[in-house]
C-alpha cells in the first residue's frame, strides 16, 4: 500500500531544493563564464541563461514564459543576445558555472559524497513524474541531456522541478487576474519574496509602475493603505500556493513519501551549507 504524501510535502521539498538551482544566477562564476562568451549586462545574462533551453526565441516568448518581467526590459536584450552567443554556448557556460559554484559553496568532499549521489538519484526520479503539456520552460529543459556528475545531475533535476512548478504557478496567476507586476507586488506584500528593491532592479519595472500596480490591487481589495495584504489578499496568495501544490503534485507522488522526505532532508542540508557560504546577497530578501 502506497503511503500518502503529508500535506505540503512537495512544496517543502521544492523549497529545500530550489535554492541550489537559483544560486547560480547570483554567483561570480556565472557572471565570469557569461562574460567570457561576450555577455556582461546582468539582465542579458539572466535572460540568455534561463531562456537558452528554448532556443533563439524572441522577447515575446521570454516575457510570456518568465511572466513577471517588463517586456521593454526583455526586448533591450532579446533576441540580440543570440547574436553574441548561441544557446548551446550559453548552456555550456552555465553548466561550467554550476560546477565551480557548487564546489566553492559545498566543498569537494560534499560534491563527491554518497549523499550527493543519493540526492541526485532521488531528484532525477522525481522528475520522471513531471509532465510537458502547458509547461514550456520545464519542457525545454527536459530535452537537455542529464549530466553524468552527481552534483550537476542534482542541479539539472532541481532546474526541472523548479520550472515545472513555476509553469503551473504562472498559469494560476493569469487565471487569478494578476498581471505580471501585480503578481510580484502581491507576492512582495506577503513577505515571502525578494525585496521590492531587488524586484524592481531585476524585473525592470519603474517605481511609478509599481505604485500603479499597488493602486490596482487596492481597488480589488487585495492590498491595504500601507501596502500590506488584506485578509482577501492573503487568502488569494495562500490559495495560489495550494493550487500550485496541486498542479505540481505528480513528481512528488512519483517519488513517494519516503523518497520525498529523504530528498527534503538531503537538499535541506546542502542548501543550508550553501546559504552559510554566502550563496545569495544579504539584502536579497526582506522589505528593502
Amino acid at each position: 500500500m502506497t503511503t500518502p504524501l503529508p500535506p505540503r510535502a512537495g512544496r517543502h521539498c521544492h523549497n529545500a531544493l530550489n535554492p541550489l538551482h537559483s544560486a547560480v544566477y547570483f554567483s561570480p562564476e556565472h557572471k565570469g563564464e557569461m562574460a567570457a562568451i561576450g555577455l556582461d549586462d546582468p539582465s542579458a545574462v539572466y535572460f540568455a541563461s534561463r531562456a537558452a533551453a528554448l532556443g533563439p526565441v524572441g522577447a515575446s516568448v521570454v516575457t510570456a514564459t518568465f511572466y513577471n518581467f517588463r517586456y521593454e526590459t526583455v526586448a533591450r536584450h532579446v533576441p540580440q543576445v543570440w547574436e553574441t552567443a548561441s544557446p548551446e554556448q550559453i548552456l555550456a557556460a552555465r553548466q561550467r558555472a554550476v560546477d565551480t559554484m557548487l564546489r566553492r559553496l559545498l566543498g569537494e568532499d560534499t560534491v563527491a559524497s554518497p549523499e550527493m549521489a543519493e540526492a541526485a538519484e532521488l531528484a532525477l526520479r522525481a522528475t520522471q513524474g513531471c509532465v510537458r503539456p502547458a509547461r514550456p520552460l520545464y519542457a525545454a529543459h527536459a530535452d537537455l541531456p542529464v549530466p553524468e556528475a552527481p552534483h550537476l545531475a542534482l542541479w539539472h533535476a532541481a532546474t526541472l522541478l523548479r520550472e515545472h512548478r513555476g509553469d503551473g504557478h504562472v498559469a494560476l496567476l493569469a487565471a487569478a487576474g494578476l498581471d505580471a507586476l501585480e503578481a510580484i507586488v502581491s507576492h512582495a506584500a506577503s513577505g515571502h519574496s525578494m525585496s521590492p528593491s531587488w524586484l524592481l532592479f531585476t524585473r525592470g519595472w519603474t517605481k511609478e509602475e509599481w505604485a500603479a500596480a499597488e493602486e490596482r490591487l487596492r481597488e480589488r481589495g487585495l492590498l491595504d493603505a500601507q501596502g500590506g495584504l488584506t485578509e482577501e489578499g492573503t487568502g488569494l496568495r495562500k490559495q495560489l500556493e495550494r493550487d500550485t501544490d496541486r498542479l505540481d503534485l505528480a513528481p512528488y507522488e512519483h517519488l513517494g513519501a519516503a523518497g520525498v522526505a529523504r530528498l527534503t532532508e538531503l537538499a535541506g542540508g546542502l542548501t543550508s551549507a550553501a546559504l552559510a557560504a554566502g550563496a545569495f546577497p544579504q539584502d536579497l530578501f526582506g522589505k528593502g
